[in-house]
């Protein structure tokens, strides 16, 4: 039919079917800010524009409804090189992190302005209740409203959306926009799915429905000829390469333990074949023609099946060591499954015993726990569990692939662009240099951007039949395909005197690393070193062991396996606390790291590499952040009661790390420009924190320049230097010091030319702003001296580089502290106040970082009160979507949510930095239960908390 409809003002006339989706149709039509977040579910709100003067998702119309109607998406805000009022005021918050949503949450915020003059909180939230933000935390937009509505009656009003900080200098800790705001919360395209050729194939994945399976037959000759199906990939002709889908360092600390694809499926969603087409719809009808059989298998859930004498093994093909293999592995290969060659291979030893359903495993210690025990007054073993939950990230996995003459280009929205081209090479048989990737923006990460899950498939569909391919997850893909957060049951034994001082820990660490052991060493193992050095005790056992199962894959997620160690620990120190008939807040201050205090149980615990020097807590914050916190939760005042609610009050303290000393590296390179202005190539991945700000306001305060005249290029593998990636809490202080490092570099050599054009003594020149070298007789630019390189008689252009490593560990500390109430009838908890206090060092860019801590904050709440991936009897999972996940939205906050920034100078980061995004996850389970005890007098041992769980504990509700 021929539809006839205005869109931003311009009337538009086209063909299309009746039937068609809006939210395809638009952005065919260039509308980038018309986003697929959830398939057309109308839960995300990517997608919202506004038809016929109301906010709608695009998503839920169809092209028929379009005929004779009004349609504005957020395009239509400002111009191409103005912000509008609502779009500037996000940017001058902060909100804008990974932006994937942001236009559409300018767009709905602009129409609630030009309905409501000055709206309330709860008019806010009916306005974006529609509104999926898994980055922002919604707090901030508060702060939008208020300050856009300042704005509309005096365009110069000013609020600082933050503290500024570090008043000796000039760039760093003070706000600035972030760099790539304006263009994000505008949809200019920066995304993966923005890049996309229109000749393009596509891909589409059928996946196993079985959680443990054989494939006994296997016949794609149908879907093969279907006219525009251009290949079909299966395990009979994908690459027989064996790797892991873990973006870590090299060798990996990780089994390698997949092939592209394999006959033997291990979860609901494993790889059975691919589709490349002309077109999705081919795609998906050639998926229908497939034709499988299976020999269904029993499938293995839980850490307890898994151990239990004679379970059903997930990998059961033979092993191979690369080094270090053990005395009895021809023993633990006796009887491996032969499938025409498959086998998993070990890079280095990691406790690995795949036939006992083992990943990895490893244990350590410190002092002598048998005579701590001996020691104690009191003795207490408990065990704690967590489920499992997803990172949800608006912008699901996306991958764009083409070749470039003879190259391989990849566009992905990926943490970890170096280890993306090491790994996609390796597998479809390119060297690197013919590998070109390309990070651009990504919508939203948290770790499960982290792992190679669909971009080696992309590149050989791409490798195979020479065509440019885009594949693109599904959301339903995003929870049975993606990488979640490992399960953990984390069993804790401790020994304490009369006063509360701890004599001895013993953390059994037990972790569900489902069919692939991605992180399945690393991710463990910071469950006890990122919880037992809050707690510095002499004697301290600690066991870690990873097993697999049948359950949707596991792999990085913020927090990396600290929440789970740091939930445990915390809960048991709380329960010694009632115990012995004290404060918990006391036994924290009692036991808790001090600065400059030695950390000596991480000298037993690494990350496949052991640390070459017991690390010290160089900068530590605690004290005034326990102290703030106290302050403003008032711990010791009285807690009014209504009725069924009571009232209940709870404390965790939390640590990370700010990257992986003696593993991580990172490099950058600067230039100076003919005008004296600055490029700056840094391998860094800005994932929506905020790491290309950092990186070009460090080069500015080094060289003295204005921020404007510094610009970033960063995780391009072409066009920059090697970086590890974004993980592991690493940017600022790995990628960071990297610039600074580069930039000194380059300043010395300005300095030493601009001497000798002055004619004066090195010694008596200064760089000074904005941009200049200062001697004690005159003075040059960077522009002049940029010039004189440049000439015929010149020097040639001024560049540096740097590279940093580093054995020193630079540790955030934090505190969370929660207030809820519990109606003891029935059951229900609800958040009132949760206020995350937080030691970052020197906050580099104050209003992000604020950002972050929302952020990290409600998805830790979202983990503790209403997440899960839930499973049938058989081992299929039925939360496939987000509605029925429950992630938290608006109407979830705390009404009473707050963030602090609380300095301090660490030696390691650079001007003092520390990192900020991760840290936040870490501690909102354990305030919230020790809340909950508090309230109504029961203890919850695992997460996530639910009414029912509270109506057993007050056994009000049978088992």
């Amino acid at each position: 039919m021929n539809i006839r409809f205005t869109l931003n003002d311009s009337e538009q006339v086209m063909q299309c079917q009746p039937g068609e989706n809006v939210q395809q149709l638009l952005f065919k039509l260039g509308m980038h800010s018309v986003r697929n977040s959830d398939d057309g579910f109308g839960f995300a709100g990517s997608d919202a524009v506004m038809y016929n003067g109301v906010v709608v998702n695009a998503s839920l119309l169809i092209a028929a409804q379009l005929d004779g109607a009004v349609v504005t998406t957020a395009e239509a805000l400002g111009s191409w090189n103005q912000l509008s009022l609502v779009q500037q005021a996000m940017v001058d918050v902060g909100v804008v992190q990974s932006g994937y949503n942001d236009p559409a949450a300018a767009l709905i915020l602009t129409d609630l302005l030009e309905r409501i003059a000055a709206p309330t909180r709860a008019q806010i939230d009916d306005a974006l209740s529609g509104l999926f933000s898994r980055d922002a935390g919604y707090q901030q937009f508060y702060q939008v409203v208020a300050l856009a509505v300042a704005r509309r009656s005096d365009p110069e009003f000013q609020a600082p959306a933050a503290p500024e900080f570090r008043s000796d200098l000039n760039v760093v800790g003070k706000l600035c926009p972030k760099v790539d705001a304006a263009k994000m919360v505008q949809a200019k395209p920066c995304y993966v799915e923005d890049r996309v050729a229109r000749n393009a194939c596509i891909i589409k994945m059928l996946r196993s429905p079985h959680p443990h399976a054989l494939i006994t037959r296997l016949d794609v000759s149908k879907a093969e000829a279907l006219p525009g199906v251009v290949h079909v990939i299966t395990h009979l002709n994908c690459p027989d390469i064996y790797y892991t889908p873990g973006g870590q360092s090299a060798p990996e600390p990780s089994p390698l333990d997949r092939r592209m694809f394999g006959q033997k499926l291990r979860h609901v969603g494993d790889r059975v074949a691919a589709v490349v087409a002309e077109s999705e719809a081919i795609a998906q009808a050639a998926l229908g023609l497939i034709e499988v059989e299976y020999q269904v298998l029993q499938p293995v859930m839980s850490i307890d099946e898994a151990m239990a004498e004679g379970a059903p093994l997930v990998h059961d093909e033979p092993i191979i060591y690369v080094n270090g293999a053990p005395a009895d592995l021809a023993e633990q290969n006796r009887g491996s499954a032969q499938r025409a060659g498959e086998h998993l291979t070990i890079n280095f030893p990691i406790g690995a015993k795949p036939h006992r359903n083992i990943a990895a495993a490893v244990h350590g210690q410190i002092g002598n726990v048998d005579k701590g025990f001996a020691e104690a007054d009191v003795v207490l073993e408990r065990t704690y569990e967590s489920k499992q939950v997803q990172q949800c990230p608006a912008e699901k996995h996306v991958c764009y692939t083409y070749m470039d003459g003879d190259r391989l280009v990849i566009h992905a929205s990926t943490q970890v662009p170096w280890h993306l081209r090491r790994q996609v090479a390796r597998i479809v048989g390119l060297k690197q240099h013919k590998v070109h990737v390309i990070k651009e923006r990504v919508g939203g990460g948290f770790g499960s951007k982290q792992d190679i899950l669909l971009e080696e498939v992309c590149a050989w569909a791409t490798c195979v039949t020479g065509r440019a391919v885009y594949f693109h997850y599904t959301r339903e893909e995003e929870f049975i395909s993606n990488t979640s957060r490992h399960v953990a049951k984390v069993k804790v034994k401790i020994g304490a005197k009369k006063d509360g001082r701890l004599t001895a820990i013993d953390m059994n660490f037990l972790a569900n690393t489902g069919p692939y052991g991605n992180h399945a060493l690393t991710v463990p193992s910071n469950g006890p070193a990122l919880s037992l050095p809050l707690y510095p005790c002499e004697n301290v056992n600690f066991q870690v062991t990873t097993y697999y199962s049948n359950i949707c894959p596991n792999g990085a997620y913020q927090g990396y396996g600290a929440p789970k160690g740091n939930f445990a620990l915390t809960m048991i120190l709380a329960e010694l606390a009632e115990k012995l008939g004290r404060d918990p807040l006391e036994i924290i201050e009692l036991n808790r790291v001090v600065e400059g205090q030695e950390l000596k149980i991480l000298g037993a615990i690494g990350e496949g590499k052991m640390p070459t020097s017991v690390p010290r807590a160089a900068s530590c914050a605690l004290e005034p952040i326990l102290r703030k916190g106290r302050e403003l939760i008032r711990w010791n005042s009285a807690k009014a009661k209504n009725g069924d609610w009571q009232i209940g009050r709870g404390v965790a303290i939390i640590m990370q790390k700010s990257g992986i000393p003696d593993i991580d590296q990172a490099n950058c390179m600067i230039k100076l420009e003919s005008d004296g202005t600055f490029i700056v190539h840094s391998g860094g991945a800005d994932i929506g924190t905020g790491l290309d700000t950092v990186v070009g306001k460090l080069a500015a305060e080094v060289l003295c320049c204005p921020f404007a005249d510094v610009h970033v290029i960063s995780g391009d593998t072409d066009h920059a230097l090697f970086d590890k990636g974004a993980y592991a809490s690493s940017g600022t202080c790995f990628s960071g010091n990297a610039a600074k490092n580069a930039a000194e570099n380059l300043k010395a050599k300005i300095l030493f030319h601009g001497a000798q054009m002055l004619g004066e003594p090195e010694a008596d020149v200064a760089l000074v702003a904005p941009g200049v070298v200062r001697g004690k007789q005159g003075e040059v630019s960077f522009a002049q001296i940029a010039h004189k390189a440049e000439t015929g008689t010149g020097f040639g252009t001024l560049v540096a580089t740097a590279s940093y490593i580093t054995s020193d560990f630079a540790f955030p500390f934090g505190a969370n502290f929660a207030e809820v109430a519990v109606n003891t009838r029935t059951g229900e908890i609800r958040l009132d106040k949760f206020y995350a206090l937080l030691d970052c060092g020197t906050p580099v860019n104050p209003e992000l970082a604020l950002g972050q801590i929302y952020g990290a904050s409600l998805r830790a709440i979202g983990h503790s009160m209403s997440e899960e991936i839930i499973y049938d009897r058989q081992g299929v999972p039925i939360t496939r979507d987000l509605q029925s996940y429950g992630a938290p939205k608006i109407g979830d906050i705390p009404s009473d949510f707050q963030a602090f920034l609380v300095p301090s100078d660490d030696h390691v980061g650079p001007y003092g930095a520390k990192s900020i995004s991760e840290i936040g996850v870490n501690g909102a389970a354990p305030a919230i239960a020790m809340a909950i005890h508090d309230a109504c007098g029961v203890w919850l041992r695992e997460w996530h908390f639910t009414p029912e769980k509270v109506l057993r504990g007050l056994n009000k509700l049978s088992a």
